[in-house]
């Protein structure tokens, strides 16, 4: 039985820092956790121990087209049928793809990554693509799949009464038959007959239902022009979403309905910047009660390590909080880790207690920028880079291991 003494954990859904004297595993589960007292600091380093981490916003099969967006606006870059992303998407090969998308798994791995939750474009083959990347890495992909072309046209969606035609029809079942739920770019794609026949699906083939919202002001203008109402209040109400994107410009009134309906967000603040949009109000998300999730979004965008979107985050929420004390740092911790249990259940935890699954990753905080931390966790997020991953776990099995580690 694999073990490792004499660490620090971070213990239960709050991530709250213990000594550890044994931490062991085997197969798939936590067999031992032999908690001491509690650890803030450390004064001359340790191992520590931290739940597996998970992105919660991707696009990997963008990963092949790395700073492709450079210079584009985002309907330039993102929008169909014409953006970027997608003419470039249509040359490639499989044989060309895979490795991209096996790469970048791997990368997220190395930096403590276990799972990743991904808007899978090209429809039915995309989801078995990432399939195939995901199954190589061991890093669970949760797809949530996208028609590979739209399924209606400006003046269906201007009308806002036509249902899913046949052929897209036939491409939903064929996508909930692989992939793990279903997304679109925006509201504004599909028509609200469309939405709700999407919500009818999916629920009763027990999927995710997830969309991008509130990404820029013209998501919510468009959907007024359509019909009459916000891309938010469709989205929960319409649509009934289990997972929104972005909300970069959502106001106090979109994030109270947000916040009374219970759903789980998604922010991705780097992605948001890179592309010159408003950064999320992460404050003002998380002084509603926002059950929130962290992205690094498109592989164009940035790479999918959360460590560097960890520490943006975090300073960008303490300048909208505008108070040296807040956000508590395990607050924006928990948006990679614990947060994700509301979402998706299961065997996804993102938490370490004894008898759950073994997701896990192991930091050397003996190096000379880590080993005399005096918060732990605040150290997690701002200076731990991924050579300070020695390895990342996924249910017992390794993901990721530095070879100086024994």
């Amino acid at each position: 039985m694999p073990e490792i003494r004499d660490c620090i954990v971070l213990h239960g859904p709050d991530l709250a820092p213990h000594r550890c004297h044994r931490f062991a595993w085997e197969t798939d589960t936590i067999t031992a956790l032999d908690l001491g007292e509690p650890c803030r600091q450390i004064d001359n380093g340790a191992l520590v121990i931290i739940p597996g981490l998970y992105n919660g916003h991707t696009h990997m099969g963008d990963s092949a087209l790395p700073d492709g967006a450079t210079g584009l606006t985002l309907e330039e870059a993102f929008f169909r049928p014409a953006g970027y992303k997608y003419r470039e998407l249509a040359k490639l090969s499989e044989e060309t793809h895979l490795p991209h998308l096996v790469a970048h798994l791997g990368y997220m791995a190395r930096t403590g990554v276990i799972a990743h939750l991904d808007f899978r474009e090209q429809g039915a083959y995309g989801a078995r693509l990432l399939r195939k990347a995901s199954e190589a890495t061991g890093v669970e992909s949760i797809i949530l799949n996208q028609f590979d072309s739209p399924p209606f046209t400006a003046a269906d969606l201007d009308a806002n009464t036509a249902p899913l035609p046949a052929s897209a029809r036939a491409e939903l079942d064929a996508m909930l038959a692989v992939a793990d739920g279903f997304s679109e770019s925006t509201m504004n794609d599909l028509t609200d007959v469309a939405w709700r026949e999407i919500r009818t699906a999916t629920s009763a083939a027990k999927k995710i239902r997830a969309i991008h919202c509130l990404e820029s002001a013209g998501y919510r203008d468009r959907s007024h022009a359509i019909t009459g109402r916000g891309d938010l209040i469709r989205a929960i109400e319409v649509y009934d979403a289990d997972l929104i994107v972005h909300l970069t410009v959502a106001n106090s009134d979109e994030i109270a309905l947000l916040a009374r309906s219970g759903k789980t967000a998604a922010i991705n603040p780097r992605a948001n910047a890179s592309l010159g949009l408003p950064l999320p109000p992460v404050a003002a998300l998380l002084r509603a009660g926002v059950n929130l999730l962290l992205g690094t979004d498109n592989g164009m965008l940035n790479s999918p390590s959360l460590l560097p979107e960890l520490d943006f985050t975090y300073k960008l929420a303490k300048s909208q909080f505008g108070d040296a004390l807040s956000p508590d740092p395990s607050a924006i911790l928990k948006m990679a880790t614990s947060n994700i249990r509301p979402l998706l259940g299961g065997d996804h935890y993102g938490y370490l207690e004894r008898g759950l699954p073994a997701d896990f990753v192991v930091l050397d905080f003996h190096a000379p920028h880590l080993r005399a931390t005096r918060h732990i966790i605040a150290s997690v997020l701002t200076r731990v880079t991924p050579a300070d991953v020695l390895g990342t776990y996924r249910q017992g099995r390794e993901l990721w291991r530095d070879p100086r580690w024994p």
